[in-house]
């Protein structure tokens, strides 16, 4: 079965840093990630990754979450199925905390991150339940493993 089309924007925004976070983020790497991430029924998709600094990935968190803190992935999603719309923001250094404290590539938890972002954007939840938690996670192992990516949660 051929994946869908997606149409990427991908977007680096500037902070200390930043260069070292392209480097992991090819877009042919960032385009292979998300469409994989496509479900069955999707037919199509636009979304636009941006990578951000601190600062900014915390006033976002704090503005359309309520929470003053600046978190990995934030998914805002537009429209679903056949054809998905979505942003992925992500805050590079806290991707880059976080790959360290796990002993992960940093281009392998972007991977992850991307993938997640992009279930969310699909209707994926992880907070619901921990019957939804254990389901998105099998999901994201299963599309990870397809890419040759390691396994996020081991």
């Amino acid at each position: 079965m051929p994946l869908p089309p997606l149409t990427l924007s991908l977007q680096f925004a500037r902070f200390d840093g930043a260069a070292a976070h392209r480097a992991a983020l090819p877009r042919h790497r960032v385009t292979r990630w998300l469409r994989h991430a496509l479900q069955a029924d999707v037919q199509a998709a636009e979304i636009t990754v941006r990578i951000v600094g601190a600062d900014e990935g915390q006033r976002l968190n704090r503005e359309f979450r309520g929470k003053d803190y600046a978190t990995n992935v934030l998914t805002f999603d537009y429209s679903a199925a056949p054809v998905v719309a979505a942003d992925l923001v992500l805050c590079a250094p806290v991707v880059e905390r976080e790959s360290a404290e796990l002993g992960k590539p940093l281009a392998a938890h972007y991977a992850h991150l991307l993938v997640h972002g992009a279930l969310h954007a699909q209707g994926w939840d992880h907070e619901t339940s921990d019957a939804d938690a254990e389901a998105m996670e099998a999901e994201e192992r299963r599309i990870l493993a397809a890419l040759g990516e390691p396994d996020p949660y081991s």
